[in-house]
């Protein structure tokens, strides 16, 4: 497996190629990890270790590096144009502490989407709100490790708060790899059925329950889906997409986003990226994917968002 040093590089060539065959400036990825150096490396021994939350499989990082490297190799190797900061608590007391390096990381980082996150714990509603406030674009939420139910009557005000404001929330609520009490459809499909305009984002398609996830974009126009680690040969032999399914993949192509999972990924950036392209569901769904949707949902109608291309002058 190549680390970052080795892979970046030749991998962006080939990324940065893509993004040029495909036709559009760069990627726009909604699902990158930035998060304070003591947490992600707690983060990194857990993935060293195959623990349960991971399936107990073997998931070496393939870029395990410094904050500043892993910056410069989404911008200027890969030519991403955006990115997010998901950070996630598993415990009452951390969410407000995390949202606070994450807006500072935003504020010194161009091109990331101000992230944040919530537990249900008193206060949420009052640290959500000042979140907001402060300028959030996206918000992420982790039933899995958070071990906690997305009906908790604690979130019901999150919930409202960021349908009215029509900030999304990327959600691992899938029960892969491995399943938690609060995974699935169920437990958020009751969410919505109160708050039918949560603008949710369902990472790694909903990984394993697919066809449930695409039930629920389908019932719901608010509902999208990202492709994290969804198609590519580590996810498939865990978790096959269903070849049936391909249909409604294709149709509901305007609510999906493109998600990496960087850089706790097992394999090469571009590994992604191939992945979806082998669906065959043609270039126009693959720049809906990789650049327009994510552009639409966040409002790219400037350069103040994204700045300009990497390596480019912006004068150009």
């Amino acid at each position: 497996m190549e680390s970052a040093a080795s892979a970046g590089p030749r991998d962006g060539a080939r990324v940065r190629g893509f993004w040029e065959r495909i036709g559009v400036p760069g990627g726009i990825d909604v699902h990158t990890h930035f998060m304070p150096q003591r947490v992600l490396d707690k983060v990194w021994r857990y993935f060293d270790s195959a623990g349960e939350l991971v399936g107990g499989v073997e998931w070496p990082i393939t870029y395990r590096a410094e904050e500043a490297e892993r910056v410069r190799l989404l911008r200027e190797e890969f030519g991403v144009l955006a990115f997010t900061s998901m950070i996630y608590p598993h415990k009452p007391g951390m969410a407000a502490w995390l949202n606070g390096w994450s807006a500072g990381f935003a504020a010194r980082t161009d091109g990331c989407l101000h992230t944040s996150t919530f537990f249900p714990e008193p206060g949420v509603a009052a640290y959500v709100q000042d979140a907001l406030e402060a300028g959030t674009r996206v918000f992420k939420s982790h039933v899995q490790v958070g071990s906690y139910g997305p009906g908790d009557p604690l979130l019901d005000p999150v919930w409202g708060l960021l349908a009215e404001a029509d900030v999304p929330v990327v959600m691992h609520c899938g029960s892969g790899p491995a399943p938690g009490k609060y995974t699935g459809p169920g437990p958020i499909g009751r969410v919505l059925a109160r708050h039918p305009r949560l603008r949710l984002i369902v990472a790694h398609m909903g990984m394993p329950e697919y066809a449930d996830f695409l039930d629920l974009a389908e019932a719901y126009g608010s509902v999208m889906l990202d492709t994290t680690m969804a198609f590519t040969d580590f996810s498939e032999r865990l978790a096959p997409f269903p070849s049936g399914e391909l249909g409604r993949l294709a149709d509901l192509g305007d609510r999906v986003l493109f998600g990496s999972d960087f850089p706790n990924i097992p394999y090469p950036y571009i590994h992604q990226l191939e992945a979806l392209e082998r669906l065959g569901l043609g270039d126009a769904w693959l720049r809906a994917v990789c650049h327009d949707n994510a552009a639409r949902l966040f409002h790219d109608d400037s350069a103040r968002l994204f700045g300009p291309a990497p390596g480019r002058p912006s004068g150009e």
